[in-house]
């Protein structure tokens, strides 16, 4: 059984981020291969919503041309099936999204959907850990893993938030929405030492992480990095012809946490 900690077994993780429809939901499953064969330890597929409030410009826009192509739930889920039983994709895969379109899909139907199609877990940036009660346990009962984020004003929170995290931490590098960022000048490795006191979970840093090079120096202090806004960008820049171009960033983000 595929679980979310096989991302971490050979070393630094590296997660990249996509919005699922964008272009379209063929394209979607050409880019997610492409990124799994150029060293994608996990994907976090985002479900497009109408009102993505923790994402930036770049992702926003991408939820935009997904919904306006028609892309559904149902047909991301088609997707993760068809990644898992034609494609024979081995990789963790968590959904990205947000409460609403759980909720409107329905709790229990969503979460039980995602499991029989192959899913691993959940992120949902806009629950805060006192209101994850509201998914956590439908989560559990069909074993799929609620992914906890922690800011850097979560301050005297992490510790709480991490004890009762499963699967990584999210440790957000910046304040703000998500989007490429010249430099990051939060102290991620004091969130990462914060994590690991109050429990051995894998802790991943991600937004604002555009290249190689910063990506190396984030996991350095954690356990894998997160990249979204840097591939959307080039998805929304070059469209149907962005498979050879994600494959190429993805293999260095990839080769550049190889040896830490």
């Amino acid at each position: 059984m595929i679980k979310i900690a096989d991302a971490f077994r050979n070393g630094k993780a590296f997660i990249p981020f996509i919005t699922c429809g964008d272009p379209t939901i063929d394209m979607t499953r050409k880019l997610v291969k492409a990124m799994v064969e150029n060293g994608a330890d996990l994907v976090e597929l985002g479900i497009p919503f109408s009102d993505p409030t923790a994402e930036g410009p770049v992702i926003q826009g991408a939820n935009l041309r997904a919904l306006s192509g028609g892309v559904t739930t149902d047909d991301v889920f088609e997707l993760v099936r068809q990644l898992r039983e034609e494609d024979g994709l081995t990789v963790p895969m968590v959904f990205m999204t947000y409460a609403n379109v759980v909720y409107h899909y329905g709790t229990e139907k969503f979460l039980s959907k995602a499991a029989e199609v192959g899913m691993q877990g959940l992120i949902l940036p806009d629950v805060p850990f006192e209101e994850k009660e509201d998914f956590d346990p439908a989560c559990k009962k069909y074993g799929l893993e609620l992914v906890s984020l922690i800011a850097p004003t979560s301050h005297d929170r992490i510790k709480t938030i991490a004890a009762e995290a499963n699967g990584f931490v999210y440790c957000v590098s910046s304040l703000g929405v998500t989007g490429m960022r010249n430099t990051i000048t939060t102290d991620v490795g004091a969130m990462v030492k914060l994590v690991k006191a109050a429990k051995e979970i894998p802790a991943c840093i991600g937004f604002g992480i555009s290249n190689a090079e910063t990506a190396r120096k984030m996991a350095q202090s954690a356990d894998g990095v997160i990249v979204g806004s840097a591939i959307v960008k080039l998805i929304g820049q070059y469209g149907e012809e962005a498979v050879p171009f994600v494959a190429q960033f993805v293999r260095e983000i990839k080769d550049a946490l190889r040896d830490l």
